[in-house]
């Protein structure tokens, strides 16, 4: 007959707990070595003058770019339908481009890895976690060295 449901062994997951969260402080660029990473559907035909812009936004601030990793979806066979999308709900990149950018980010000894686009928390801790560097959006990195620098001068 049916069996009666075991107890998990495993721990609970609890939202919240510390091993579970990313800090809410956001990089501080300056000073800092970055790798920059970028994703970008087949269809967007600038994305390297995306990121030459996110290269200089950044070394305006006083960050170094030691590095670049792009992942475009669409540019091979198939996915038409698909190449807005990215491959990972956790990552956006491919398994291997994030190896790739894990390698180069413990050759080169980067600070941070700042992603031109948007990242969720979940995709920051995950990134964070797989990349063994602090993950952030260009914008959120941008945005808090414009706040720091208000608040020390106001």
């Amino acid at each position: 007959m049916h069996q009666p449901r075991r107890r998990d062994r495993r721990p609970a997951h609890r939202a919240g707990t510390a091993q579970h969260r990313v800090p809410d402080s956001v990089v501080e660029v300056e000073g800092a070595d970055v790798l920059i990473v970028g994703y970008f559907s087949g269809k967007q035909r600038d994305w390297a003058a995306l990121m030459d812009a996110a290269a200089r936004a950044l070394e305006e601030r006083g960050a170094r770019v030691v590095g670049r990793i792009v992942q475009r979806r669409g540019v091979s066979a198939g996915g038409a339908r698909k190449m807005a999308l990215p491959y990972s709900s956790r990552t956006l990149l491919t398994y291997g481009k994030v190896r790739e950018a894990a390698t180069l980010r413990e050759r080169t000894n980067a600070d941070a890895a700042v992603f031109v686009g948007d990242l969720t928390q979940r995709q920051r801790r995950v990134l964070t976690g797989m990349l063994g560097c602090p993950a952030v959006s260009l914008a959120d990195a941008l945005t808090s060295e414009a706040s720091e620098a208000s608040e020390a001068s106001g």
